[in-house]
């Protein structure tokens, strides 16, 4: 089963700025250590939800990766994963949804301290990144691989809703009604000029949105970046709400909602 938001990528191209950038902003951010044999390294930002954000960079070029073209076209938001309590399950039912699902793979990262963390993962392949999940189980300690510090001077407490870009309402629909054994709640939002569907997994939210005309954000979006997460909301324990800059969050779209 899906059980919840496990993290969400941010794609950046300078990891000591963005983290400097991240702390200004009151997030706890905490050093990840770097991916064996993939180019990339990554800091941390943990919520008592159990969800976290992943500020991740390429300390060599990887054009083969599946975050370095979406980093080329502005970084930000890229991708998201969730958590499972059978992954080779959850990933079997995304592919017969009509999901391209790899098989699962062994993972590994070093921690600053010198601790080796392990995990295995199932991946959403090609165009269906972003708009798909990858599912993660772990094969280290949780808490070996997400941050035990999970508060922060502003209050922020886990993540609220995600909101991904699509051309193909009915195509995702079907994906996740599928997997979940729910048929999603319509929704509209006109602020974005566009409507879509809402799927609950666990205790956070999917709006998976397409432009109900040409001349919205989520229209120019698709034509630049195509289908993938658009934005993100936030929630706060009382602190500051509202959006935050993007030039402080290195291209994500994130808004604080209390």
């Amino acid at each position: 089963m899906l059980t919840a938001i496990d993290h969400l990528i941010i794609a950046v191209p300078d990891l000591e700025a963005a983290v400097k950038s991240y702390q200004g902003l009151g997030f706890a951010v905490l050093p990840g250590g770097r991916h064996t044999g993939i180019g990339t390294y990554n800091a941390l930002i943990a919520f008592q939800d159990t969800a976290y954000l992943e500020l991740i960079a390429f300390y060599e070029p990887r054009p083969d990766h599946r975050w370095w073209a979406p980093l080329q076209q502005g970084g930000g938001l890229v991708d998201f994963c969730l958590q499972t309590d059978d992954l080779a399950g959850d990933a079997a039912a995304l592919r017969r949804a009509g999901i391209d699902m790899g098989e699962p793979e062994h993972r590994d990262r070093k921690r600053p301290d010198g601790f080796e963390v392990r995990w295995t993962f199932a991946l959403a392949r090609g165009a269906h990144r972003g708009v798909a999940p990858f599912v993660i189980t772990d094969r280290t300690p949780r808490d070996e691989r997400v941050p035990r510090e999970r508060r922060h001077p502003n209050g922020v407490t886990g993540v609220g809703t995600v909101v991904v870009a699509v051309d193909d309402i009915a195509r995702v629909r079907g994906w996740y009604g599928a997997v979940l054994g729910q048929p999603g709640e319509d929704i509209r939002r006109p602020d974005l000029d566009a409507a879509g569907v809402r799927f609950a997994i666990g205790p956070h939210a999917f709006e998976f949105l397409a432009p109900a005309g040409p001349g919205g954000p989520l229209a120019a979006w698709l034509r630049t970046r195509g289908a993938s997460p658009y934005a993100a909301t936030l929630t706060t324990s009382g602190g500051p709400v509202g959006p935050l800059d993007e030039a402080n969050t290195f291209g994500a779209r994130l808004s604080l909602r209390a």
